[in-house]
């Protein structure tokens, strides 16, 4: 599209946020969205009317605006079903996003008193330590901690944790499979240096959840994660898999 066709009852600016859209899903932005000065060149169009139609699109989701830095586009909001056992790698790929981690820690640590009531084992007795910032795509989306018990998962220490869900590492090198848990979500307000490490835009909550994982009887990993509140969505749905999901919103 060029500049848009005057002569139709379609708005100037509905016209052309509907091609910015197209675009949008084309991929033709990935690495730059133009600013106003050269969106008004390509459709021949005021500058109001091209703020118009990014505002339009800011509204939907698909362009994030800041002042003094122009427009850009959205990042995918990867939205997590709590039905069953989930991983955030097989989350973050199936989103067609490339899935990545960076190890912060991977170690032998005593463990403290109160992750050492979660693992059944004694305060200061050795576990394995894992930390890693979890990427999706360029951006950091979540920060994981994890205790796992030495007699159960100590082979982790010599496996690549780079990329991929921790179970499915845990049960490759160690034949340890994870049947079950229970875990706790709630809302927080990170502090400076969390907000740094996640790259967490001002005044923008986070996701913290506490995880106990176990194969059987037996307690596995306890696992503390921080998760940007902007990239993930959680969803409920009931009774599991009697309803389609709602679509994710992608930029």
């Amino acid at each position: 599209m060029g500049a848009p066709d005057r002569s139709s009852p379609l708005p100037l600016w509905a016209q052309i946020a509907d091609d910015l859209r197209r675009r949008l899903v084309d991929g033709e932005f990935e690495e730059h969205f133009p600013t106003d000065e050269e969106l008004t060149r390509q459709y021949a169009v005021s500058r109001q009317t091209v703020r118009e139609s990014v505002r339009h699109l800011t509204q939907q989701g698909l362009v994030v605006r800041q002042r003094g830095r122009g427009s850009s586009v959205a990042q995918p909001l990867l939205e997590q079903p709590l039905h069953s056992l989930y991983s955030l790698a097989s989350t973050v790929r199936a989103g067609g996003i490339e899935e990545r981690s960076e190890v912060m820690a991977a170690e032998h640590r005593p463990v403290p008193a109160a992750v050492a009531a979660h693992l059944a084992v004694s305060p200061g007795d050795q576990v394995v330590f894992v930390e890693r910032l979890r990427f999706a795509g360029p951006e950091p989306i979540a920060r994981d901690r994890s205790w796992l018990r030495d007699d159960q998962a100590g082979a982790l220490l010599g496996v690549d944790l780079s990329s991929g869900g921790l179970y499915d590492l845990l049960a490759a090198s160690c034949s340890v499979r994870i049947t079950g848990g229970w875990e706790r979500i709630r809302p927080v307000v990170p502090g400076p240096a969390e907000r740094r490490l996640l790259r967490l835009p001002a005044q923008t909550a986070a996701f913290s959840i506490e995880r106990l994982a176990v194969a059987g009887e037996t307690p596995i990993e306890w696992r503390q994660s921080l998760i940007r509140g902007d990239r993930y969505a959680l969803v409920a749905q009931w009774p599991s898999g009697a309803y389609a999901l709602p679509e994710a919103i992608t930029g």
